[in-house]
């Protein structure tokens, strides 16, 4: 039985209602066999550990493009969305989508702003358990912390001769029913995130690739606020 071929409405509803909150907690080309036939288990996992924890420390600042692939199965097509991302410590992240549509999202600290054509909100990432590791976990990928307190994902490591990839399956109930897995790939050039993948539970997912990475190069702070 084919899928109902969706308007353009009914697209954008999707993206707005689910497709912001699953590409933060962030998200395949033939995945699974990139990743199989590629990459092999990390001999010692620790000592990648220490390297991305000394390399995160030395980035002060990230500006980078992104390419987002999304598969919803209720939709007959994949949403390809492009824009800008900007990091800047501590704890602010820019996401900023320029096709096929206009939306933004800021990490400030413990807030975060989404913009939607004319309607902004803020939420308290600490009032919500959900808001709060999404946070956590997009500030720790950057900053290279996520993998230093691993209490609430089970933690596989892998390696190829130009990337490390880190695959955290949730420990959490409340995580499991919306993730099965999240997939991280470090360049090993400079320890960076090149991609960011999450598999849902749902069977959905989303892919992340950063392009034309620039590091500490200036960001203004107005880059995370509306104003």
């Amino acid at each position: 039985m084919h899928k109902k071929r969706k308007s353009e409405a009914e697209i954008r509803t999707f993206y707005r209602i689910k497709g912001w909150s699953i590409l933060i907690l962030i998200h395949v080309l033939p995945i699974i066999l990139f990743a199989q036939s590629n990459f092999s288990l990390v001999n010692d996992p620790a000592i990648f550990k220490k390297k991305l924890s000394i390399e995160s420390k030395k980035i002060t600042t990230i500006s980078s493009n992104f390419i987002q692939e999304k598969n919803l199965d209720v939709l007959s097509e994949m949403i390809i969305s492009r824009g800008h991302f900007y990091f800047k410590k501590e704890k602010k992240l820019r996401w900023e989508y320029l096709q096929p549509f206009s939306y933004l999202i800021i990490f400030q600290n413990d807030k975060i702003m989404i913009k939607d054509e004319n309607k902004k909100n803020t939420f308290d990432a600490n009032a919500n358990k959900m808001f709060g590791e999404i946070n956590r976990i997009m500030i720790g990928c950057v900053q290279g912390t996520l993998l230093e307190d691993e209490k609430n994902y089970q933690t596989q490591y892998f390696e190829n001769n130009s990337t490390f990839l880190v695959k955290l399956h949730p420990l959490s109930p409340a995580l499991k029913e919306i993730l099965k897995e999240i997939w991280i790939y470090f360049s090993k050039a400079d320890f960076t995130v090149t991609r960011l993948e999450m598999h849902e539970s749902s069977g959905d997912y989303t892919k992340i690739d950063f392009t034309d990475k620039k590091l500490n190069d200036p960001v203004p702070d107005e880059k995370f606020s509306f104003n």
